[in-house]
């Protein structure tokens, strides 16, 4: 085992474009992320389809996996059966891409 290491450093907190923020939810169980996690989102990522994102959406800040499908951004929640949403208009922006994941307990 090495000695102490910085989280900071690792990853990458210093940098202004990234943050963390802690998961309220099991909606992305399914990709390992965990309610409690924190995520450390980096908003000078850009998106892509695949990566997990931090989004507004009609006033509300979620977390969720991002598709592109008929030229627009979807959330997929990792839920079966849940419906996409799709982020379009002024209620919805993307915010960070998350870029890591700290669990504090095992």
């Amino acid at each position: 085992m090495e000695g102490p290491i910085d989280l900071s450093e690792i990853l990458d907190l210093r940098r202004p474009s990234r943050y963390p923020v802690r998961v309220a939810g099991d909606a992305l169980a399914s990709r390992g992320i965990l309610s409690g996690d924190i995520l450390i989102a980096d908003a000078a990522t850009p998106p892509a389809p695949g990566k997990v994102a931090v989004v507004m959406l009609a006033g509300d800040v979620l977390v969720a996996q991002l598709a592109w499908r008929n030229g627009q951004w979807q959330l997929l929640s990792g839920r079966a059966g849940t419906e996409p949403l799709t982020v379009e208009g002024d209620d919805a922006e993307i915010w960070a891409v998350i870029t890591g994941l700290v669990r504090t307990q095992v």
